[in-house]
């Protein structure tokens, strides 16, 4: 691996052996992430459990690392394996600021674009909006993850991800191409971005460009609530030791969130699910 250090992010080059790995998430059949790691830094992201070292994980949002030749191994993977749904960003940002250099996504989508494999991308950025030309309704839905419309905490959260003006635009710009869209409304989390007026604001987008809901609750996995803790020590002083519970087995908790947000979108006449139904 050969890296250079710009800034406070340490930006690398990998090789990967595949392109398009198998997916475990509601119907995807497959993953293509160009990037490991993510710029955006935000301190829910359970991504950084995969890495499996911690070092690395209370690191997340300081390196990205960009896989040189996934243009190519995906060209050989679209040609060899059964066509299924692909989830492009399940991991990591497809659209990592790196991205307007290196292209590799775009790459990826130039092949996507014409092969007959249908695409779901996940992003939080604006500059999907520069691969409209690729991102083709008959082929191609698109979820955009609004946690909060509340700049200021958004700044917090996701220190270096577009705010959430930014995101509401990518929505409705590809709403008017005709793109199927989705919003990604999570991580929900306990008393910090669950009240009733920020739920409503974000399904109010929702119902403005024709998109469903996709939501969510914190997932607490490893090194979740260590990345989180100087947040809510500083925010919401004494939360940080009562999440676990809160969002434990035997908790209503979510139960009741859930249906709040069902009864909204109820409400907005927005169509909404969770985004893991078996959870």
């Amino acid at each position: 691996m050969e890296a250079k250090l710009t800034g406070k992010v340490e930006y690398s080059y990998v090789t990967c052996k595949s392109a398009l790995s198998k997916s475990r998430l509601p119907e995807l059949d497959y993953a293509l992430n160009p990037y490991v790691g993510c710029e955006h830094g935000c301190l829910y992201c359970y991504s950084r459990s995969i890495l499996k070292d911690e070092k690395m994980a209370l690191r997340w949002g300081s390196f990205v690392w960009a896989k040189k030749n996934i243009v190519e191994r995906l060209r050989k993977d679209l040609r060899r394996k059964k066509a299924g749904v692909i989830g492009v960003g399940t991991i990591t940002d497809p659209y990592q600021p790196l991205e307007s250099k290196l292209r590799l996504t775009r790459g990826c989508l130039e092949f996507l674009s014409v092969y007959r494999f249908p695409v779901s991308i996940q992003t939080k950025s604006n500059l999907i909006l520069r691969d409209l030309d690729l991102i083709k309704p008959e082929k191609f839905d698109v979820g955009v993850t609004i946690t909060t419309i509340d700049k200021n905490l958004a700044k917090k959260l996701e220190p270096k991800a577009p705010n959430p003006d930014a995101r509401i635009q990518v929505v409705e710009e590809l709403a008017d191409k005709k793109v199927e869209t989705w919003i990604f409304l999570g991580p929900v989390i306990p008393y910090v971005n669950d009240d009733r007026g920020n739920l409503e604001a974000i399904i109010e987008v929702a119902k403005k460009t024709g998109s469903k809901i996709l939501y969510d609750r914190l997932n607490l996995k490893r090194w979740v609530l260590e990345s989180l803790k100087p947040f809510l020590e500083k925010e919401k002083p004494g939360l940080s030791d009562v999440l676990p519970r809160v969002l434990g087995f035997g908790s209503d908790y979510w139960v009741r969130v859930s249906e709040v947000i069902r009864g909204i979108c109820g409400e907005k006449g927005v169509k909404c699910e969770p985004a893991f139904p078996y959870v």
